[in-house]
């Protein structure tokens, strides 16, 4: 039996839909998804693992023009995701890029785009929050660029035309042995996806600059046969003012955080965990190059 397996990265700009259509095609929430643009700021490994096939998705963060070194850290993951992939998933939002613009006009799209010769297919999400003539017109505008082999109109929300997509990866995807064992869900471990529940619930409890000033160390994680895992995070802002915002009046915001990121996080675990949730300040560390490498976000080129 000849197995397919290969590499395939999902791009666009920010608040498109990646990660929510990565989470519906395995079938699991891996990574993590707000309403707010940039959540994703790591590249993360997704495995759809059959008998006859491995696809292996990258989501990636959004494509955006950096504004400090971290975002540029992101744009390179980007980058090396794609053209490292067997596969290219671009995905566009019609409800807020109903001209496509963004694959018309914009550079840094236009870059991300031309800098793979694999196959690309191009996704147009969010299909019921628009109608069948818009829909119709952007799929007859985007055709006549050439630069698709496939354009597949989806809901990642709803689910439709998932398994379309799927259909048409493996249309494309090499014959090649899997990269990874059977049934394995992503190369991370569980400390990171610990950190990006909590970085999860940071952005749907906090506004304005908190949310992307702020990035979550795990600190201890030990596993307990007897009683509960025990976990300590630590939640890094950039200016002493954010610090007190985290807490809260008599820490109330940063207890109603613990809660709620640790009855996730026991979902995810499938086992009871004691959150520990304390606030470090680390000033401008999103533009401090040794401060990102602690915290994961090295260069492409560096180890």
């Amino acid at each position: 039996m000849k197995i397919k397996s290969g590499y395939v990265a999902i791009a666009g700009k920010p608040n498109v839909g990646k990660s929510t259509f990565m989470n519906a095609l395995l079938g699991t929430k891996l990574s993590i998804t707000t309403n707010k643009a940039q959540t994703t700021r790591k590249r993360i490994l997704g495995i759809l693992d059959e008998d006859n096939y491995q696809i292996i998705f990258i989501d990636t963060p959004g494509i955006l023009h950096p504004k400090y070194l971290l975002q540029k850290r992101m744009v390179e993951y980007i980058g090396a995701s794609v053209k490292d992939a067997d596969v290219l998933l671009f995905m566009i939002d019609i409800a807020s890029d109903p001209e496509g613009n963004s694959i018309l006009k914009e550079k840094e799209v236009k870059e991300i785009i031309e800098a793979t010769k694999a196959p690309k297919i191009l996704l147009i999400n969010k299909i019921d929050l628009s109608n069948e003539i818009s829909i119709g017109k952007l799929f007859n505008k985007i055709n006549n660029l050439n630069i698709f082999k496939k354009i597949i109109p989806i809901s990642a929300t709803l689910g439709a035309n998932i398994q379309q997509v799927k259909d048409v990866i493996l249309e494309y995807l090499p014959v090649h042995p899997k990269y990874y064992p059977d049934d394995q869900l992503s190369d991370a471990n569980e400390r990171f996806f610990v950190a990006e529940i909590i970085r999860e619930k940071i952005f749907e409890f906090y506004r304005e600059e908190i949310p992307y000033s702020t990035e979550v160390i795990i600190d201890e994680f030990k596993e307990r046969k007897k009683g509960k895992d025990f976990i300590s995070a630590v939640i890094i802002v950039e200016r002493d003012s954010q610090k007190p915002i985290i807490i809260g009046k008599k820490g109330e915001s940063i207890k109603k955080l613990g809660k709620i990121a640790r009855a996730s996080i026991e979902e995810f675990l499938q086992r009871p965990v004691y959150l520990e949730v304390r606030v470090k300040v680390r000033n401008k560390w999103r533009s401090d190059p040794l401060m990102l490498k602690r915290l994961g976000y090295n260069g492409v080129d560096e180890k």
